[in-house]
């Protein structure tokens, strides 16, 4: 079993990065569905929440069969995310995440995200901020440092420690890598086998296939890996880890009617949270993943991106079914 404070988790968790304007409640619920153990929202500015800035404000919206799930915040100064974390205290999730990781340039050149693994005691003043402001355990995700010269996470993950962080995710590229190259997790398992560190460690970046995860679990030691791209459009690649983690066997690859489900559920749960017209715009980018590698399948997506309302998605997927039935047919 891992712990983050008082949240019990099992035997080598696997997480669900937040990710901008994918990791919205109609995502999260289907990753719930197929096995995400720990869950997070899209980062929220702290600007944005104490300005009641709408789009801020919407994404504090957690929901009972999400939990546990933490909500992430980002800004870069002191007071603000001390407010935001009693703000965030009161949507009631059951942890706070801090992001010292984002890349892009509009966050971390405003001083926030990754820009804090540049002013180490500013990180300190900020997290000691949050974690005196909340009741809730407070984690982190950053990365392994701002450049290849100045990699400090080790520095990091014992400072943060020391002031009540609760557990930790590693990204394993630095802020100029941005999502470029192969992950490095070196870093990741030198801070797990630390033996001053004794919260969790979670290993990020490039965890696509159940033998990875497995592979990076032994390598390094950690406690639990968080998956971000390898889920969109994909939520089964959590099942898939935990059945292979428990039986050395791969399980089939999801059929036409288990995509057309997850899908549908997707959709539904998008219109359900952001109304009709926002809800049929935002899922367009989610078709082709879900989709992704059936033979012949083009025409629908495009249909299904240009569908003006709900019902005529709905009449496509439909088609879909009779049209692919059972039988899934990958490009090579």
């Amino acid at each position: 079993m891992v712990k983050i404070g008082n949240i019990e988790l099992p035997d080598f968790p696997l997480l669900l990065a937040p990710m901008e304007d994918v990791s919205d409640p109609p995502f999260r619920a289907v990753c719930k569905e197929y096995g995400a153990d720990l869950m997070y929202t899209e980062f929220i500015s702290s600007e944005g929440l104490i300005r009641d800035a709408a789009k801020s404000v919407q994404k504090l919206d957690i929901f009972e069969y999400e939990r546990p799930i933490g909500i992430q915040l980002f800004g870069s100064d002191v007071e603000t995310m001390r407010q935001c974390a009693e703000i965030t205290t009161a949507a009631n999730p059951d942890l706070i995440d801090i992001n010292y990781g984002c890349p892009v340039k509009n966050v971390a050149c405003r001083g926030a995200g990754a820009a804090l693994l540049q002013d180490i005691p500013k990180m300190v003043a900020m997290t000691s901020a949050v974690v005196k402001a909340t009741h809730l355990p407070v984690t982190v995700k950053t990365r392994l440092g701002w450049d290849d010269s100045t990699k400090n996470v080790e520095e990091v993950a014992e400072r943060l420690q020391d002031i009540g962080i609760q557990a930790l995710t590693i990204h394993g590229r630095t802020r100029a890598q941005m999502y470029k190259g192969d992950a490095d997790w070196t870093l990741i398992g030198k801070i797990k086998d630390n033996p001053r560190i004794k919260i969790p460690i979670f290993g990020n970046g490039d965890i696509d296939s159940p033998e990875k995860a497995l592979a990076y679990r032994d390598r390094y030691g950690v406690d639990g890996v968080m998956i971000g791209r390898a889920a969109i459009g994909y939520p089964w690649i959590f099942r898939e880890i935990k059945h292979f983690w428990a039986t050395g066997t791969h399980l089939a690859c999801p059929t036409i009617e288990e995509r057309l489900k997850a899908c549908l559920q997707h959709f539904r749960h998008s219109i359900t949270w952001k109304g009709e017209k926002l809800g049929l715009f935002e899922m367009r980018r989610h078709y082709a993943p879900y989709f992704k590698g059936i033979t012949d399948f083009k025409p629908y997506r495009m249909r299904l991106v240009e569908a003006p309302t709900p019902a005529e998605v709905e009449a496509i997927l439909e088609e879909v079914q009779e049209v692919f039935g059972e039988h899934l047919v990958l490009n090579p």
